[in-house]
């Protein structure tokens, strides 16, 4: 019996270990991860906005009252652009908005340092634009240069500005040795015949410049100078040194140094009737204030200038000539401009002038990527572009502006008109001019 005994213990342990077979132990179920959210892109931070302060000491009374109101007309309308439309000055994570400070410096010479000086100390001005005149921005160029901060000349034109070695001082306007340069390449052309030049004109910095200039192109040109003398600044009566310049009976006449005495010279000429085959004086005809003043007298006269409404510069030129375009367009600165003067108002030369200085400190910041006075002075080595005021670009060496090409514009029935260049005017000269008699009669200098 004890083997049937062992027989079922067996059959009892098999059917066990099916058993424990048959209930495997259940899987303990894996936990399902919580979904992550979606990672969102780090947002970008913010970038800093920085300001930079650019120091003027602008004539907004005096004998350049009216110059130095248009340069501010046109620093304020680029100051706009620049910081609104433009959306300021991108470098990496900074923003770089300019910010003007200006003090009226009253047309004084005697004024400049000490405001150079305040604008650089107290009120951190990191570049500084010059004032208007070659005289004023020569007070200022040595304090600027002991202190290392670029002093942009929007309204110094003298050649002389630019070879005294200093390092930090710079141009945006053309030389004054360019001035009446294209206005004798014109009478040349249009009369052989005209050979005999008068000059006359203010003993002044800028004008004894211009006049140097002058006086070696009519001599390369085959004229002849036959009148060349000064008057004392700010005169009242030019009667007894016009009536010596009649006696020499010249074709053509070239004279003036600012607004004042332009303009004095323009009406003195009519009251002693003396009549040329054409005219350029400095500076007064290029404000509107000087035909509102003359009338029908500013009629044929011209005058050099550094721009003029309707002056061809633009993206499309910048292109053809393979240099970069910046800043608003002729039409946008005539917009930003009045926004500023007024809309009865249209900027004078002064006034273009002065905004392209500070959008060539814009494009310098930007090339130099800082506001380093040495790192911005070194990029505008570098530069060749082109704004609406023209072509910018400035000799190493000197700071002197070499791109930048002068115009000459003349009063054609009420109003401005470029007539020389040929491929810059927007209408021909009108030449010989008429007489004094003849505008007294009415006659406007309008081309048939």
């Amino acid at each position: 019996m004890r083997w049937i005994l062992l027989l079922s213990i067996l059959v009892v342990a098999l059917f066990a270990g099916c058993a424990q077979q048959a209930e495997k132990p259940k899987a303990t179920p894996a936990e399902t991860p919580a979904e992550t959210p979606a990672q969102t892109p780090a947002e970008k931070p913010k970038p800093e906005v920085v300001t930079v302060v650019i120091g003027a000491p602008l004539s907004l009374s005096g004998k350049y009252a009216k110059e130095g109101q248009m340069s501010l007309w046109g620093v304020k309308a680029a100051e706009k652009w620049i910081n609104e439309i433009y959306g300021g000055i991108k470098v990496g994570n900074k923003v770089y908005k300019i910010e003007v400070k200006y003090y009226d410096d009253e047309s004084k010479k005697e004024n400049i340092p000490s405001l150079v000086e305040r604008l650089i100390t107290s009120d951190k001005a990191n570049f500084l634009l010059a004032p208007y005149s070659s005289g004023l921005t020569l007070a200022g160029a040595p304090i600027a240069d002991k202190y290392g901060v670029i002093y942009m000349s929007h309204g110094g034109a003298s050649d002389r500005i630019f070879e005294q070695g200093y390092q930090y001082v710079v141009q945006t306007l053309s030389p004054a040795s360019k001035y009446q340069t294209a206005f004798l390449d014109m009478v040349k052309e249009l009369d052989p015949d005209a050979k005999k030049v008068a000059m006359i004109y203010e003993d002044n910095e800028f004008a004894k410049a211009v006049f140097a200039g002058a006086r070696e192109h009519a001599e390369k040109l085959g004229l002849e100078v036959v009148f060349d003398k000064t008057y004392p600044k700010n005169p009242t009566d030019l009667t007894p040194i016009l009536s010596e310049m009649a006696a020499k009976e010249p074709d053509v006449v070239i004279g003036g140094g600012h607004f004042a005495d332009g303009q004095l010279l323009a009406q003195q000429m009519a009251e002693l009737k003396i009549n040329v085959k054409a005219i350029s004086i400095l500076v007064a005809p290029a404000l509107p204030s000087f035909y509102e003043a003359l009338g029908t007298k500013a009629e044929g006269i011209a005058a050099p200038a550094q721009w003029e409404i309707g002056a061809a510069y633009s993206p499309d030129a910048a292109k053809e000539l393979g240099i970069d375009w910046f800043g608003p367009t002729q039409d946008e600165f005539l917009k930003l401009f009045k926004q500023f003067a007024g809309s009865d108002k249209q900027p004078s030369y002064h006034a273009a002038e002065a905004a392209a200085a500070i959008l060539a400190y814009a494009k310098a910041i930007e090339k130099a990527e800082s506001i380093d006075s040495d790192a911005v002075r070194n990029a505008m080595n570098d530069l060749d572009f082109m704004t609406f005021f023209g072509r910018w670009k400035i000799d190493p060496e000197t700071g002197k502006q070499i791109g930048h090409d002068m115009v000459v514009i003349q009063w054609q029935g009420g109003e401005k008109k470029i007539i020389w260049p040929p491929s810059a005017a927007t209408s021909k000269p009108y030449y010989p001019i008429p007489t004094w008699e003849e505008k007294d009669q009415g006659k406007l200098a309008v081309p048939e």
